[in-house]
C-alpha cells in the first residue's frame, strides 16, 4: 500500500465525515488511530488531545464551508494529511488500523483512487514546426504528410 495514497484518502476521508452524521461515530475511531503511541495500549479508549484536535479542525471546516472559503477547507483538509503522515510514521502499525478504518467508514476510498484518470491533450496549429511534442504520460503519435504544394 502506498503510504502517501493512504494519507491521502485519510484526510479527505476525515474531512468529508466531519460535515456528515457519521461523525459522532468515526471521530472516536480517528481520535484512537491519531492518540497511538508505540507504547499505548490501543484499548484505553480515545484520546483527550486528539478529540480536542478534531474538534476544532471540524468546527474550522464548518465555518469555512458556510463562508464560502473554499481556500480554507483545503487548508484543513492538508492539515490532516500533514498530521496523517505524521501518526504513520510515529506508529507504522497504523498504516492497517487506519487502512481498516478507511474500508470500514469510506469502503469506496481504494476504487475512488483507482477512478482517477488524467487526460491531457495539447494542440498545435499554424506555423512550422520541426520536432515532435510530446506531454502527458500515455502517448498515441499520428504524423500526417504536409499537402504537397503546387507550383
Amino acid at each position: 500500500m502506498d503510504v502517501a495514497a493512504l494519507v491521502t484518502a485519510g484526510a479527505t476521508t476525515i474531512v468529508g465525515l466531519m460535515a456528515s452524521e457519521a461523525w459522532t461515530y468515526a471521530s472516536g475511531r480517528f481520535a484512537r488511530l491519531l492518540g497511538r503511541t508505540e507504547a499505548a495500549d490501543p484499548a484505553e479508549g480515545t484520546d483527550p488531545a486528539a478529540e480536542a484536535e478534531l474538534r476544532a479542525s471540524r468546527a474550522e471546516l464548518l465555518v469555512a464551508r458556510a463562508d464560502g472559503d473554499e481556500a480554507a477547507a483545503v487548508r484543513v483538509e492538508e492539515a490532516w494529511r500533514d498530521r496523517l503522515r505524521d501518526a504513520l510514521e510515529r506508529d507504522p502499525a497504523a498504516v492497517r488500523e487506519l487502512t481498516e478504518l478507511l474500508d470500514e467508514v469510506n469502503p469506496d476510498w481504494r476504487a475512488d483512487r483507482a477512478a482517477t484518470v488524467q487526460n491531457t491533450t495539447t494542440n498545435i496549429s499554424g506555423g512550422t514546426f520541426n520536432s515532435q511534442v510530446f506531454t502527458g504520460n500515455d502517448y498515441t503519435v499520428t504524423f500526417n504528410q504536409q499537402p504537397e504544394t503546387r507550383p
